[in-house]
């Protein structure tokens, strides 16, 4: 576009360009539809961003026709400057029309055409997951799924997957889904991670994505009645490193997990010590670190974990090799994961390991770093748990003897 000025009412105030659907929440102010949806629905914002009054998530925005009039007008006759022309926009998804569409999906022959046109939509605008949310579609893919699992059916899975992913599970329905479907989408949902099919690590990921939007508010009694099952499809998906997303909702299916004894047994029985290691020597991005030594330490907080963690060659050395190089809650994990370790299983072969890969410098390095209190705290509680065998190499012979009275204070 040539160096032309644009009326400055054409300008939405959130992204500074040309509005193309403008439209005038209930403080006065228009803005152009995308940006506004994207910042009340997306970034969860609840003010005007002019007035900074408060915003309904479900207000109604009005469109504003004289002025989209205006700005296509003047889009028109600026053409020759480079101007492109503002196209009207088509019309809002309405509910009536998202419940058609789930109608649609009980005729078998109907069911991935409506599908390919549901994810369309989702993928389309913020406003059509909100209508396709309030219109009930979330529960309406679940069961699909359900029904898929029953029938053995694998066509559809994929889309309706991708659907849920779009629109998100609300957290205030998650625990009433589980109420109404029970334990069937679970079973389902597992099921699906063991199938074979066509894009199996984009399908793999997306139910990983829908187990753990729906596992983060799950009550109770739905996690403790998890199955081995489950879980060696969960270590699956780390196995087989899919998609990124796929392995951090996978990690946090697995987190969210942890509390329970149980559970915790059947992950190490799922080899879950072995693929966490594995992933970490990866070098993974900061996240998917997080998450990680957060379900390494519950697992070393049980004796089956914290041997398959030391059969592993490289469990110590990597997890020392995080402190003071990711981030405070890295720190925090990796510091209580060699505890653990020092404290149930600190054979002489692993206290000496410890020197070896440079964790005991670590510890020492980090009572002279800028971090929490508490931390430094631990790490004085493990020096001070094996000094005397520590201060016998001669590798960290220097370190122990600068911070000698730190230690023994």
């Amino acid at each position: 576009m040539d160096d032309i000025e644009v009326p400055k009412f054409f300008v939405c105030p959130i992204s500074l360009q040309i509005m193309k659907d403008p439209v005038t929440t209930i403080t006065g102010i228009t803005y152009d539809r995308e940006s506004i949806e994207h910042w009340l629905f997306t970034s969860q914002n609840t003010a005007c961003p002019v007035t900074k009054q408060p915003l309904q998530k479900d207000l109604d925005l009005t469109p504003n026709h004289t002025l989209r009039r205006l700005i296509q007008a003047w889009c028109t006759e600026n053409a020759s400057h480079g101007v492109d022309r503002i196209p009207t926009p088509k019309p809002c998804l309405d509910k009536a029309h998202v419940l058609k569409l789930i109608k649609n999906l009980s005729h078998h022959e109907l069911q991935i055409k409506t599908l390919t046109r549901l994810e369309l939509l989702a993928a389309e605008n913020e406003r059509n997951r909100k209508c396709m949310v309030d219109a009930g579609l979330p529960k309406a893919m679940l069961l699909f799924i359900a029904a898929c699992f029953k029938k053995g059916q694998v066509s559809g899975i994929q889309e309706a997957l991708s659907i849920l992913c779009f629109i998100r599970i609300p957290r205030s329905e998650s625990r009433a889904f589980f109420s109404e479907i029970d334990d069937k989408i679970i079973e389902s949902l597992t099921w699906v991670l063991g199938c074979k099919m066509e894009n199996y690590a984009t399908v793999k990921s997306h139910a990983a994505s829908v187990l753990k939007m729906l596992l983060e508010e799950a009550s109770s009694s739905v996690l403790e009645r998890l199955k081995p099952e489950f879980f060696e499809r969960i270590v699956g998906v780390l196995r087989e490193r899919i998609t990124h997303q796929g392995i951090n909702a996978a990690l946090q299916v697995l987190l969210n997990a942890c509390p329970w004894g149980r559970n915790r047994k059947m992950m190490v029985e799922s080899g879950a010590v072995f693929e966490l290691i594995e992933l970490e020597l990866g070098s993974p991005e900061r996240r998917t670190t997080e998450l990680n030594l957060g379900v390494l330490f519950h697992l070393c907080c049980c004796a089956e974990g914290r041997a398959q963690f030391l059969s592993h060659g490289g469990s110590i050395a990597v997890v020392a090799k995080r402190i003071l190089r990711v981030s405070p809650a890295v720190d925090d994990r990796a510091i209580l994961i060699l505890s653990q370790i020092c404290k149930f299983s600190g054979t002489s072969m692993v206290i000496q390991e410890m020197a070896d890969v440079k964790a005991v410098t670590k510890l020492c390095m980090l009572l002279q770093a800028d971090c929490a209190t508490y931390l430094k705290d631990k790490a004085r509680e493990i020096l001070r748990s094996h000094s005397d065998k520590w201060k016998n190499s001669p590798c960290i012979f220097s370190s122990l003897s600068s911070l000698e009275f730190q230690v023994s204070s």
